[in-house]
């Protein structure tokens, strides 16, 4: 079971474990031969995969060396490849286990467009954007930690995912260039890989006290905490494929995440912001310097903000503009991004700032220097963002629906030559749907798809009308000789809904994924397949990742979202009939709240309190934290009279019954787990008593 801390943990991109295989536990890498495959039931490319890998190499621009040379200009040091250990005593971090892409091997099993920018993300160390005035310290994480040098010190921006590798970051570049005091923090936007690190850089008391800014913008607190939070079980398993998080890092398995090698797997904290960027546009200077912050709400975070260096002619794209398309649609699953308002706001940037600007860096990918190739890449990203959007709803005003748009559009031929408009971390594929999904949602038109039979009862219907098993399979295995591997998973993916156990079936759908997984250039589409193949054959892995992370978002949750989330996790049915009202008061932060259970909903509003309420809880916030993060029951609390309840207890105990443990390994392949029933949970509890070291 998960805690509630590991599940916002893990939706928030921190249980990706990037010390994890498949099997091994809690510690180090394993070994990768880069000739062999990791799974004994695994195939090799197939010639079909071979000659489509071999006709890319012939046809992409490898000609056009700029990113490389971008990517290592300004390196000034490296460590050696050292892994980077959490406080708990696991691996948090290791670019060493991906040594193997820089032996100058083309790997048939890796689309070489992807083979390129894993090995772009190999950059490793200190690296200077501007003489004496800022640096980055890249391939410590997923994220890039930026430094400003100051009057005093450092200002840094995006202090990484885990203390352990901002402390790192932070030990290094004092090392190289002499050690300075932070003054400044700044966020750019509310996704964990960008705060987590916090605590590895600057204390809290220094904060509290004013003499450390954290700067961050408008919505930040709100979105870092809720944004996964209703369905964080669901996005935390879905997590498992998009960013491979068991998957061996092997030329077979992991190779990359587009925008960073992967996730770290350290202690990942939160300290609020003690200044906020509320205005559209707004200047400030810390520390001597000056800077512009420019909010960007509804592109890649909800929360996130730009920022200009008028005095160095400086661009901080936070995430806005990578060295990728990024996701309107993330396959962990999220709201669906808005394409036209990314364009919008690049365009912002380009013309408010992009004119003079000399360079270009953001929390992930190398800089961009001179005002040409910044305005080229800021305009090239600006116009797919808005292509995609615009074409997409061509053809969709044009009949083409979500289950043909992504087999429909096209990048314009302008674009294909472009290294900075592919979509590694967004493929075209999902991202084309995505647009559809927002403004249409997930109908086609067709009837016949508005209320369909869930696929295991559509399934045996399928596999009967085509004579069975036996002639599926014979079928499979011809497309897959064939090389048509797309038409071979959809018969076979029929077979398998409708027997879980045909070994036979999942092995040989299994097969088509794994080649449609070598063929991606997208990681996250990629690891999808190769994660699904690998759970077909051998089932969901044992092992979980590192404990990560402490109880800082959790502290940080508001009362009214804890409370939504107890109503995600009450099941309907076994509160059929019951009908109460609770007040609920936190007296140490003046907060009150009515809970009511009726017509099988658990609903809370805040600011209220009911005159016939059945029972009255009341207990501090400080307390209730605890009990929210794990460290102790909500019943001790009641009996060491931190909790106090007055009025009928029963209610209480009724409430206790609805409740269910999420369990995180739950089956997304058909026939790959035997179904677990939901065990009975507690209401104000975390899932687990553990706190995570």
């Amino acid at each position: 079971m998960k805690t509630l801390v590991n599940i916002l943990l893990a939706s928030l991109l921190v249980v990706v474990a990037s010390s994890l295989a498949y099997g091994a536990g809690g510690g180090g890498v394993v070994a990768v031969d880069p000739t062999n495959h990791f799974d004994s039931k695994g195939k090799m490319p197939s010639k079909f995969t071979v000659e489509l890998q071999n006709g890319l190499r012939k046809t992409l621009p490898f000609e056009d060396k700029r990113d490389f040379e971008e990517n290592k200009r300004g390196f000034i040091a490296a460590p050696e490849y050292k892994q980077i250990m959490a406080d708990a005593g696991h691996v948090a971090w290791d670019m060493g286990s991906y040594a193997w892409l820089l032996d100058g091997k083309d790997f048939d099993s890796v689309h070489p467009s992807l083979q390129r920018q894993a090995i772009l993300n190999m950059a490793y160390g200190l690296y200077e954007v501007l003489p004496d005035r800022i640096y980055q310290v890249r391939g410590y994480d997923l994220a890039n930690i930026s430094f400003i040098k100051g009057k005093t010190g450092w200002i840094i921006f995006d202090p990484l995912t885990a203390k352990e590798t901002a402390a790192a970051a932070l030990k290094f570049i004092n090392e190289k260039l002499g050690e300075r005091p932070v003054v400044a923090v700044v966020y750019s936007h509310s996704h964990a890989d960008h705060f987590g690190g916090v605590r590895g850089v600057v204390e809290e008391a220094d904060v509290r006290s004013g003499k450390v800014k954290i700067i961050a913008p408008i919505g930040f607190m709100d979105h870092a905490v809720a944004e996964n939070v209703y369905a964080g079980n669901a996005m935390s398993r879905r997590l498992f494929y998009q960013y491979g998080v068991l998957l061996p890092r092997s030329p077979f398995g992991h190779v990359d995440q587009s925008i960073g090698k992967n996730t770290a797997a350290g202690n990942l904290g939160l300290i609020p912001p003690n200044v906020i960027i509320e205005d559209r546009i707004e200047e400030m200077t810390v520390d001597g310097i000056r800077m512009i912050f420019q909010n960007t709400p509804g592109t890649e975070a909800p929360a996130e903000m730009n920022t200009y260096f008028p005095d160095m002619k400086a661009f901080w794209a936070a995430e806005n503009i990578t060295g990728t398309i990024h996701n309107i649609y993330t396959l962990r699953g999220a709201l669906v991004r808005d394409a036209l308002e990314w364009s919008k706001q690049v365009n912002v940037a380009l013309y408010m700032f992009g004119q003079e600007a000399e360079v270009m860096f953001a929390s992930h990918s190398w800089p961009r220097w001179g005002n040409d190739r910044v305005q080229e890449v800021m305009r090239g990203q600006r116009d797919m963002y808005a292509h995609l959007n615009n074409q997409v709803l061509h053809l969709a005003n044009q009949g083409v629906t979500i289950n043909q748009v992504h087999n429909v559009y096209e990048v314009p031929e302008s674009q294909q030559e472009n290294w900075y408009a592919r979509g590694y971390h967004g493929s075209f594929e999902h991202n084309s749907r995505a647009v559809i999904n927002r403004y249409l949602g997930y109908w086609d038109g067709n009837p016949t798809t508005l209320i369909p039979l869930s696929p295991e009862d559509s399934a045996p219907l399928y596999v009967e009308m085509m004579g069975g098993a036996k002639p599926i399979i014979a079928k499979g295995k011809e497309l897959y000789s064939q090389g048509k591997y797309r038409h071979a998973q959809e018969i076979l993916n029929k077979l398998v809904y409708a027997e879980p156990k045909n070994q036979e079936a999942k092995d040989l759908l299994a097969d088509n994924f794994e080649q449609i997984g070598f063929q991606q250039e997208s990681p996250s589409v990629r690891n999808s397949f190769l994660a699904a193949a690998y759970e077909l054959r051998n089932g969901i892995p044992e092992g979980a990742s590192p404990k990560t992370g402490g109880p800082d978002l959790v502290r940080a949750m508001t009362t009214d979202l804890f409370l939504d989330f107890l109503g995600i996790r009450m099941d309907a049915k076994k509160a059929e009939g019951m009908a109460f009202k609770i007040n609920l008061m936190t007296p140490d932060n003046d907060e009150k709240f009515v809970v009511e259970m009726s017509n099988g909903a658990l609903t809370n509003i805040m600011g209220f309190q009911a005159d016939d309420a059945d029972l009255t809880i009341t207990i501090n916030r400080a307390d209730l934290e605890t009990v929210m993060m794990g460290a102790v029951r909500f019943d001790d609390q009641i009996t060491n009279g931190k909790a106090k309840l007055k009025g009928n207890r029963d209610v209480y105990e009724q409430l206790k019954t609805t409740l269910v443990q999420f369990e995180l390994g739950f089956e997304l392949m058909p026939g790959t787990k035997e179904p677990d029933e939901p065990e009975a949970g507690n209401p104000f509890e975390a899932e687990n008593p553990h706190i995570p070291e």
